[in-house]
Protein backbone atom coordinates (compact mmCIF):
# COMPACT_ATOMS: atom_id res chain seq x y z
CA UNK A 1 0.00 0.00 0.00
CA UNK A 2 1.64 3.30 -1.11
CA UNK A 3 2.52 5.85 1.54
CA UNK A 4 3.10 9.58 1.44
CA UNK A 5 6.88 9.98 1.67
CA UNK A 6 6.50 12.99 3.98
CA UNK A 7 4.16 11.45 6.51
CA UNK A 8 3.93 7.68 6.52
CA UNK A 9 0.19 7.87 5.85
CA UNK A 10 -1.13 5.63 3.11
CA UNK A 11 -3.15 6.93 0.19
CA UNK A 12 -6.33 5.27 1.53
CA UNK A 13 -5.77 6.84 4.96
CA UNK A 14 -5.69 10.28 3.39
CA UNK A 15 -8.77 9.39 1.34
CA UNK A 16 -10.63 8.49 4.55
CA UNK A 17 -9.95 11.97 5.88
CA UNK A 18 -10.98 13.56 2.62
CA UNK A 19 -14.27 11.66 2.58
CA UNK A 20 -15.00 12.64 6.18
CA UNK A 21 -14.46 16.35 5.55
CA UNK A 22 -16.46 16.54 2.33
CA UNK A 23 -19.50 15.46 4.35
CA UNK A 24 -18.65 17.15 7.65
CA UNK A 25 -17.99 20.62 6.24
CA UNK A 26 -21.49 20.68 4.75
CA UNK A 27 -22.93 19.89 8.18
CA UNK A 28 -20.83 22.69 9.61
CA UNK A 29 -22.19 24.98 6.91
CA UNK A 30 -25.77 24.19 7.89
CA UNK A 31 -24.94 25.01 11.50
CA UNK A 32 -23.33 28.31 10.50
CA UNK A 33 -26.35 29.24 8.39
CA UNK A 34 -28.67 28.66 11.35
CA UNK A 35 -26.81 31.45 13.15
CA UNK A 36 -26.48 33.68 10.08
CA UNK A 37 -30.25 33.66 9.58
CA UNK A 38 -30.90 34.53 13.24
CA UNK A 39 -28.54 37.42 14.08
CA UNK A 40 -29.79 37.69 17.68
CA UNK A 41 -27.90 34.45 18.43
CA UNK A 42 -24.51 35.71 17.23
CA UNK A 43 -23.10 37.19 20.47
CA UNK A 44 -20.48 39.20 18.59
CA UNK A 45 -17.25 39.89 20.51
CA UNK A 46 -14.15 41.86 19.57
CA UNK A 47 -10.73 40.14 19.48
CA UNK A 48 -8.90 43.27 18.33
CA UNK A 49 -9.16 46.12 15.85
CA UNK A 50 -11.80 45.10 13.28
CA UNK A 51 -11.36 41.47 14.38
CA UNK A 52 -14.46 39.65 15.62
CA UNK A 53 -15.65 36.31 16.89
CA UNK A 54 -19.22 35.08 17.22
CA UNK A 55 -21.03 32.22 18.87
CA UNK A 56 -21.24 30.68 15.41
CA UNK A 57 -17.44 30.60 15.03
CA UNK A 58 -17.13 28.70 18.29
CA UNK A 59 -20.02 26.33 17.59
CA UNK A 60 -18.76 25.43 14.12
CA UNK A 61 -15.21 24.82 15.32
CA UNK A 62 -16.49 22.69 18.20
CA UNK A 63 -18.46 20.53 15.75
CA UNK A 64 -15.53 20.09 13.38
CA UNK A 65 -13.06 19.28 16.14
CA UNK A 66 -15.36 16.80 17.88
CA UNK A 67 -15.96 14.83 14.68
CA UNK A 68 -12.30 14.84 13.68
CA UNK A 69 -11.19 13.67 17.12
CA UNK A 70 -13.78 10.89 17.12
CA UNK A 71 -12.68 9.63 13.70
CA UNK A 72 -8.92 10.27 13.87
CA UNK A 73 -7.80 10.70 17.50
CA UNK A 74 -4.09 10.78 16.60
CA UNK A 75 -4.44 13.74 14.22
CA UNK A 76 -3.34 17.24 15.18
CA UNK A 77 -5.59 20.29 15.00
CA UNK A 78 -4.91 23.99 14.55
CA UNK A 79 -8.09 26.07 14.83
CA UNK A 80 -8.54 29.83 14.75
CA UNK A 81 -10.68 29.93 17.88
CA UNK A 82 -9.12 27.09 19.87
CA UNK A 83 -5.45 27.06 18.91
CA UNK A 84 -4.10 23.52 18.93
CA UNK A 85 -6.95 22.27 21.13
CA UNK A 86 -4.13 20.51 22.99
CA UNK A 87 -3.78 18.13 20.04
CA UNK A 88 -0.34 17.70 18.48
CA UNK A 89 -0.23 15.28 15.58
CA UNK A 90 0.87 11.73 16.27
CA UNK A 91 -0.32 10.41 12.90
CA UNK A 92 1.45 12.91 10.64
CA UNK A 93 -1.82 14.64 9.75
CA UNK A 94 -2.85 18.09 11.02
CA UNK A 95 -6.17 19.81 10.34
CA UNK A 96 -6.08 23.61 9.91
CA UNK A 97 -9.52 25.06 10.60
CA UNK A 98 -11.17 28.43 10.08
CA UNK A 99 -14.75 27.87 11.24
CA UNK A 100 -15.97 31.09 9.61
CA UNK A 101 -13.60 32.97 7.35
CA UNK A 102 -15.04 36.42 6.85
CA UNK A 103 -16.52 36.81 10.33
CA UNK A 104 -16.84 40.60 9.95
CA UNK A 105 -19.04 40.03 6.89
CA UNK A 106 -20.93 37.26 8.67
CA UNK A 107 -21.65 39.41 11.73
CA UNK A 108 -23.02 42.21 9.53
CA UNK A 109 -25.29 39.92 7.53
CA UNK A 110 -23.16 40.16 4.40
CA UNK A 111 -23.25 36.88 2.44
CA UNK A 112 -19.53 36.59 1.72
CA UNK A 113 -18.00 34.14 4.17
CA UNK A 114 -17.12 30.46 4.22
CA UNK A 115 -15.79 27.53 6.21
CA UNK A 116 -12.21 26.61 5.38
CA UNK A 117 -10.34 23.42 6.33
CA UNK A 118 -6.90 22.40 5.17
CA UNK A 119 -5.25 19.03 5.77
CA UNK A 120 -1.49 19.08 6.21
CA UNK A 121 0.29 15.73 5.96
CA UNK A 122 3.93 15.79 6.88
CA UNK A 123 5.34 18.95 5.29
CA UNK A 124 2.71 19.27 2.55
CA UNK A 125 -0.77 20.75 2.47
CA UNK A 126 -2.39 17.61 1.15
CA UNK A 127 -6.02 18.70 0.76
CA UNK A 128 -8.22 21.75 1.01
CA UNK A 129 -11.94 22.25 1.52
CA UNK A 130 -13.74 25.60 1.27
CA UNK A 131 -17.52 25.60 1.60
CA UNK A 132 -19.69 28.65 0.90
CA UNK A 133 -23.03 27.81 2.55
CA UNK A 134 -24.85 30.88 1.20
CA UNK A 135 -24.00 30.10 -2.43
CA UNK A 136 -24.04 26.36 -1.79
CA UNK A 137 -20.60 25.96 -3.41
CA UNK A 138 -18.06 23.37 -2.33
CA UNK A 139 -14.46 23.94 -3.43
CA UNK A 140 -12.13 21.02 -2.84
CA UNK A 141 -8.68 19.85 -3.85
CA UNK A 142 -6.22 17.09 -3.12
CA UNK A 143 -2.55 17.23 -3.98
CA UNK A 144 -1.92 15.58 -7.34
CA UNK A 145 -5.58 15.16 -8.30
CA UNK A 146 -6.82 18.64 -9.25
CA UNK A 147 -9.25 21.23 -7.91
CA UNK A 148 -13.02 21.10 -8.07
CA UNK A 149 -16.14 23.16 -7.45
CA UNK A 150 -19.17 21.01 -6.71
CA UNK A 151 -17.36 18.07 -8.27
CA UNK A 152 -16.50 19.87 -11.53
CA UNK A 153 -12.84 20.54 -12.39
CA UNK A 154 -11.71 24.16 -12.10
CA UNK A 155 -8.58 25.98 -13.23
CA UNK A 156 -7.00 29.40 -12.94
CA UNK A 157 -7.57 32.01 -15.63
CA UNK A 158 -5.34 32.56 -18.65
CA UNK A 159 -5.12 36.32 -18.11
CA UNK A 160 -1.61 37.69 -18.72
CA UNK A 161 -2.12 41.47 -18.86
CA UNK A 162 -2.75 43.86 -15.93
CA UNK A 163 -5.37 45.79 -17.89
CA UNK A 164 -7.47 42.63 -18.08
CA UNK A 165 -6.74 41.34 -14.59
CA UNK A 166 -8.45 41.61 -11.21
CA UNK A 167 -6.80 40.92 -7.88
CA UNK A 168 -8.30 40.63 -4.41
CA UNK A 169 -6.24 42.68 -1.95
CA UNK A 170 -6.39 41.59 1.67
CA UNK A 171 -6.22 44.17 4.44
CA UNK A 172 -5.23 43.81 8.08
CA UNK A 173 -4.40 46.20 10.89
CA UNK A 174 -1.58 43.79 11.81
CA UNK A 175 0.50 45.49 9.13
CA UNK A 176 0.91 49.18 8.36
CA UNK A 177 -2.13 50.54 6.45
CA UNK A 178 0.13 52.25 3.92
CA UNK A 179 1.05 48.79 2.56
CA UNK A 180 -2.55 48.33 1.46
CA UNK A 181 -2.89 51.88 0.16
CA UNK A 182 0.31 51.55 -1.85
CA UNK A 183 -0.92 48.26 -3.29
CA UNK A 184 -4.10 49.96 -4.49
CA UNK A 185 -2.10 52.85 -5.96
CA UNK A 186 0.12 50.48 -7.94
CA UNK A 187 -2.77 48.41 -9.26
CA UNK A 188 -4.64 51.52 -10.42
CA UNK A 189 -1.49 52.97 -12.02
CA UNK A 190 -1.18 49.79 -14.09
CA UNK A 191 -4.89 49.64 -14.98
CA UNK A 192 -5.34 46.46 -12.95
CA UNK A 193 -8.75 46.10 -11.31
CA UNK A 194 -8.86 45.23 -7.62
CA UNK A 195 -11.32 44.34 -4.88
CA UNK A 196 -11.41 43.69 -1.17
CA UNK A 197 -13.90 40.95 -0.37
CA UNK A 198 -13.27 40.28 3.32
CA UNK A 199 -12.60 36.53 3.11
CA UNK A 200 -9.11 35.32 2.27
CA UNK A 201 -10.31 31.74 1.81
CA UNK A 202 -12.95 32.66 -0.76
CA UNK A 203 -10.48 34.99 -2.44
CA UNK A 204 -8.14 32.02 -2.89
CA UNK A 205 -10.99 29.79 -4.09
CA UNK A 206 -11.92 32.43 -6.65
CA UNK A 207 -8.35 32.49 -7.97
CA UNK A 208 -8.48 28.70 -8.30
CA UNK A 209 -11.76 28.90 -10.22
CA UNK A 210 -10.65 31.69 -12.56
CA UNK A 211 -12.99 34.33 -11.14
CA UNK A 212 -10.01 36.36 -9.91
CA UNK A 213 -6.49 36.47 -11.30
CA UNK A 214 -4.72 36.99 -7.98
CA UNK A 215 -5.00 37.23 -4.22
CA UNK A 216 -2.51 39.15 -2.07
CA UNK A 217 -2.31 39.95 1.62
CA UNK A 218 0.62 41.40 3.57
CA UNK A 219 -0.26 39.09 6.45
CA UNK A 220 -2.66 36.19 7.05
CA UNK A 221 -2.76 33.19 9.37
CA UNK A 222 -2.56 29.59 8.21
CA UNK A 223 -6.25 28.93 8.85
CA UNK A 224 -7.10 31.76 6.41
CA UNK A 225 -5.28 30.21 3.45
CA UNK A 226 -4.22 26.59 4.04
CA UNK A 227 -7.12 25.15 2.08
CA UNK A 228 -6.78 27.80 -0.61
CA UNK A 229 -3.10 27.06 -1.15
CA UNK A 230 -3.95 23.51 -2.17
CA UNK A 231 -6.85 24.70 -4.34
CA UNK A 232 -4.79 27.26 -6.26
CA UNK A 233 -1.84 24.96 -6.84
CA UNK A 234 -4.03 22.09 -8.01
CA UNK A 235 -5.89 24.47 -10.35
CA UNK A 236 -2.63 25.38 -12.07
CA UNK A 237 -1.84 28.58 -10.18
CA UNK A 238 1.19 29.74 -8.25
CA UNK A 239 1.43 30.50 -4.54
CA UNK A 240 4.27 32.16 -2.63
CA UNK A 241 6.04 30.14 0.06
CA UNK A 242 3.60 30.86 2.88
CA UNK A 243 5.03 28.13 5.12
CA UNK A 244 8.50 29.71 5.17
CA UNK A 245 9.70 31.13 8.49
CA UNK A 246 7.11 29.05 10.39
CA UNK A 247 4.14 30.55 8.59
CA UNK A 248 2.08 27.60 9.82
CA UNK A 249 2.17 28.90 13.38
CA UNK A 250 3.13 32.58 13.02
CA UNK A 251 1.36 33.63 9.81
CA UNK A 252 2.94 35.22 6.75
CA UNK A 253 2.36 37.25 3.62
CA UNK A 254 0.82 35.47 0.64
CA UNK A 255 0.43 35.91 -3.09
CA UNK A 256 -1.63 33.53 -5.21
CA UNK A 257 -1.85 34.14 -8.94
CA UNK A 258 -2.41 32.82 -12.39
CA UNK A 259 0.99 31.95 -13.91
CA UNK A 260 0.59 34.71 -16.49
CA UNK A 261 0.17 37.39 -13.81
CA UNK A 262 2.61 36.15 -11.14
CA UNK A 263 5.62 38.16 -12.32
CA UNK A 264 3.65 41.41 -12.51
CA UNK A 265 2.04 40.98 -9.09
CA UNK A 266 5.37 40.07 -7.49
CA UNK A 267 7.06 43.12 -9.00
CA UNK A 268 4.37 45.38 -7.57
CA UNK A 269 3.62 43.76 -4.22
CA UNK A 270 6.57 41.79 -2.83
CA UNK A 271 8.18 44.81 -1.15
CA UNK A 272 4.89 45.67 0.62
CA UNK A 273 4.88 42.53 2.75
CA UNK A 274 7.84 43.30 5.01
Amino acid sequence: MPRDENSGLSFPQITERQDLMLDLIRQAGSLALSYFRHPARLQVESKGTQDFVTAADRAVETLLVARIVAAFPADGIIGEEGGSHGRISESGATWIIDPIDGTANFARGLPFWCISVGLMVGTEIEAGFIYDPVAGEMFSARRGTGSFCDGRPIQVSEVVSPDRARINLGFTFRRRPEFFLKAIERMVANHCDWSRLGSAALGMAYVASGRLDGFWAPFVYAWDVAAGICLVKEAGGTVSDFLADDGLHKGNAILAATPGMEAFFRSQLDDLAQ
